[in-house]
């Protein structure tokens, strides 16, 4: 779309763009993203190891939260089975001392 509408000017890119149910505007932002897509550098085999290394890096990060979170989630739901246990016997207590 982006090849075949280059050479048009406003009107013919409206024509264009309406015989294919298109706006003239997604292609323009087409365009502006295959210009950029064009201009970025490629990166250097030295930036793409500290890339890569950073990468990792990462993921490692991420794997060591997940594993605190879920530590810290067992740890909350054995602290709510222990509160919902408290509760029943100070009721059970309670009923002892009454009846």
């Amino acid at each position: 779309m982006v090849l075949e509408s280059a050479g048009l000017n406003a009107t013919e890119l409206s024509a264009y763009c309406r015989e294919r149910g298109l706006f003239p505007e997604q292609v323009s932002r087409w365009r502006q993203a295959a210009q950029d897509a064009n201009a970025k550098p490629v990166l250097t085999m030295a930036e793409q190891k500290e890339v890569e290394k950073l990468r990792a890096q990462d993921q490692r990060e991420i794997k060591a939260l997940r594993k605190e979170l879920q530590r810290k989630e067992k740890a909350m739901a054995e602290m709510a089975a222990l509160l919902v246990l408290q509760k029943k016997w100070d009721a059970f207590c309670s009923e002892d001392e009454e009846g």
